[in-house]
Protein backbone atom coordinates (compact mmCIF):
# COMPACT_ATOMS: atom_id res chain seq x y z
CA UNK A 1 0.00 0.00 0.00
CA UNK A 2 3.26 2.27 0.41
CA UNK A 3 3.53 2.67 -2.83
CA UNK A 4 -0.09 3.76 -3.85
CA UNK A 5 0.44 7.13 -1.95
CA UNK A 6 -2.45 8.91 -3.67
CA UNK A 7 -4.83 5.77 -3.70
CA UNK A 8 -5.15 6.82 -7.71
CA UNK A 9 -5.06 3.65 -9.95
CA UNK A 10 -2.62 5.78 -13.20
CA UNK A 11 -2.98 3.15 -15.65
CA UNK A 12 -6.89 3.38 -14.96
CA UNK A 13 -6.68 7.36 -15.99
CA UNK A 14 -4.37 6.48 -18.94
CA UNK A 15 -6.58 3.86 -19.93
CA UNK A 16 -9.82 5.94 -19.52
CA UNK A 17 -7.60 8.85 -21.77
CA UNK A 18 -7.27 6.13 -24.12
CA UNK A 19 -11.00 5.30 -24.71
CA UNK A 20 -11.42 8.72 -25.31
CA UNK A 21 -9.45 9.35 -27.96
CA UNK A 22 -10.09 5.69 -29.71
CA UNK A 23 -14.16 6.77 -29.44
CA UNK A 24 -14.01 10.54 -29.89
CA UNK A 25 -15.62 10.80 -26.70
CA UNK A 26 -15.82 14.01 -24.78
CA UNK A 27 -15.79 12.91 -21.34
CA UNK A 28 -15.85 9.93 -19.11
CA UNK A 29 -16.45 8.99 -15.72
CA UNK A 30 -15.86 5.59 -13.74
CA UNK A 31 -16.75 4.56 -9.83
CA UNK A 32 -14.86 2.37 -7.78
CA UNK A 33 -15.53 1.83 -3.94
CA UNK A 34 -15.63 5.28 -2.76
CA UNK A 35 -12.91 6.59 -5.92
CA UNK A 36 -14.81 8.62 -8.46
CA UNK A 37 -12.24 9.39 -11.30
CA UNK A 38 -13.25 12.00 -14.57
CA UNK A 39 -11.82 12.71 -17.70
CA UNK A 40 -11.93 15.11 -20.20
CA UNK A 41 -10.98 15.93 -23.31
CA UNK A 42 -10.99 19.52 -22.13
CA UNK A 43 -8.24 18.68 -20.02
CA UNK A 44 -9.99 18.64 -16.58
CA UNK A 45 -9.69 15.76 -14.99
CA UNK A 46 -11.02 15.45 -11.30
CA UNK A 47 -10.62 13.44 -8.34
CA UNK A 48 -12.89 12.57 -5.64
CA UNK A 49 -11.81 10.34 -2.88
CA UNK A 50 -15.06 10.91 -0.85
CA UNK A 51 -18.24 8.78 -0.73
CA UNK A 52 -19.97 9.76 -3.51
CA UNK A 53 -23.88 8.92 -3.29
CA UNK A 54 -25.69 12.13 -4.67
CA UNK A 55 -28.58 13.48 -3.21
CA UNK A 56 -31.35 11.61 -4.83
CA UNK A 57 -33.37 14.97 -5.40
CA UNK A 58 -31.24 16.45 -7.71
CA UNK A 59 -30.75 12.97 -10.14
CA UNK A 60 -31.35 13.97 -13.63
CA UNK A 61 -34.15 12.09 -15.01
CA UNK A 62 -32.90 10.52 -18.30
CA UNK A 63 -35.76 12.84 -20.37
CA UNK A 64 -33.75 15.81 -19.21
CA UNK A 65 -30.47 14.15 -20.20
CA UNK A 66 -31.42 13.70 -23.22
CA UNK A 67 -32.95 17.26 -23.92
CA UNK A 68 -29.51 18.68 -22.89
CA UNK A 69 -28.24 19.55 -26.29
CA UNK A 70 -31.48 21.87 -26.87
CA UNK A 71 -29.67 24.23 -24.62
CA UNK A 72 -27.46 24.90 -26.97
CA UNK A 73 -27.34 27.90 -28.78
CA UNK A 74 -28.92 28.40 -32.24
CA UNK A 75 -27.17 28.20 -35.21
CA UNK A 76 -25.28 31.91 -36.36
CA UNK A 77 -26.62 33.33 -33.06
CA UNK A 78 -24.16 35.47 -31.76
CA UNK A 79 -24.18 37.53 -28.63
CA UNK A 80 -22.13 39.86 -26.49
CA UNK A 81 -19.52 38.17 -24.89
CA UNK A 82 -19.88 41.34 -22.04
CA UNK A 83 -23.43 39.66 -21.46
CA UNK A 84 -22.34 36.48 -20.68
CA UNK A 85 -22.01 34.81 -17.52
CA UNK A 86 -19.73 31.74 -17.87
CA UNK A 87 -19.30 28.71 -15.53
CA UNK A 88 -16.05 28.99 -13.44
CA UNK A 89 -15.73 25.56 -13.04
CA UNK A 90 -16.56 21.99 -14.11
CA UNK A 91 -19.57 20.78 -12.39
CA UNK A 92 -23.36 20.71 -12.17
CA UNK A 93 -25.75 23.55 -12.48
CA UNK A 94 -28.73 23.34 -10.56
CA UNK A 95 -31.18 26.63 -10.78
CA UNK A 96 -33.00 26.63 -7.83
CA UNK A 97 -31.48 26.10 -4.09
CA UNK A 98 -33.57 22.70 -3.58
CA UNK A 99 -35.26 20.33 -5.45
CA UNK A 100 -38.72 22.01 -5.56
CA UNK A 101 -38.01 25.12 -4.89
CA UNK A 102 -38.63 28.32 -7.16
CA UNK A 103 -35.75 28.75 -9.73
CA UNK A 104 -33.25 31.59 -9.03
CA UNK A 105 -34.02 33.25 -12.13
CA UNK A 106 -36.17 33.15 -15.42
CA UNK A 107 -36.18 34.29 -18.81
CA UNK A 108 -36.99 38.54 -18.17
CA UNK A 109 -35.67 38.69 -14.65
CA UNK A 110 -34.12 41.44 -12.96
CA UNK A 111 -31.10 40.82 -11.34
CA UNK A 112 -28.84 43.14 -9.22
CA UNK A 113 -25.27 42.55 -9.21
CA UNK A 114 -23.87 39.76 -6.51
CA UNK A 115 -27.29 38.26 -6.87
CA UNK A 116 -27.47 34.36 -7.05
CA UNK A 117 -28.37 33.22 -10.41
CA UNK A 118 -27.46 29.36 -10.20
CA UNK A 119 -25.48 26.81 -8.05
CA UNK A 120 -22.95 24.72 -9.92
CA UNK A 121 -21.99 21.67 -7.28
CA UNK A 122 -18.58 20.71 -7.80
CA UNK A 123 -16.72 18.02 -5.83
CA UNK A 124 -19.78 17.86 -3.59
CA UNK A 125 -19.70 21.49 -2.63
CA UNK A 126 -22.61 23.98 -3.75
CA UNK A 127 -20.84 26.88 -5.37
CA UNK A 128 -23.09 30.31 -5.74
CA UNK A 129 -22.82 31.75 -9.17
CA UNK A 130 -23.63 35.60 -8.33
CA UNK A 131 -24.33 38.29 -11.08
CA UNK A 132 -21.66 39.74 -12.18
CA UNK A 133 -23.66 43.14 -13.53
CA UNK A 134 -27.07 44.32 -13.04
CA UNK A 135 -29.36 43.61 -15.84
CA UNK A 136 -32.41 41.73 -17.26
CA UNK A 137 -32.19 38.02 -17.74
CA UNK A 138 -32.72 37.24 -21.68
CA UNK A 139 -31.48 34.18 -22.09
CA UNK A 140 -30.88 30.48 -19.56
CA UNK A 141 -28.41 28.65 -21.27
CA UNK A 142 -28.81 25.62 -19.35
CA UNK A 143 -30.71 22.81 -17.68
CA UNK A 144 -31.65 22.29 -14.18
CA UNK A 145 -29.37 19.08 -13.13
CA UNK A 146 -26.92 19.17 -16.70
CA UNK A 147 -23.20 19.18 -16.14
CA UNK A 148 -21.16 22.05 -17.20
CA UNK A 149 -17.95 22.68 -18.34
CA UNK A 150 -15.54 25.77 -17.62
CA UNK A 151 -16.21 28.41 -19.22
CA UNK A 152 -19.33 27.36 -20.65
CA UNK A 153 -22.08 30.26 -21.37
CA UNK A 154 -24.81 29.74 -18.70
CA UNK A 155 -26.88 32.85 -18.60
CA UNK A 156 -26.81 36.26 -20.81
CA UNK A 157 -27.70 39.27 -19.17
CA UNK A 158 -28.38 42.53 -21.02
Amino acid sequence: MAEKKSGIDQALIRDLANILNDTDLTEIEVEQEDLRIRVSRAGTTQYVQAPIAAPAAYAAPAAAAAAAPAAAAPAGKTRNPDNVVSAPMVGTAYLAPAPGAAAFIQAGSVVKEGQTLLIIEAMKTMNQIPAPKSGTVTEILVQDGRPVEYGEALVVIE
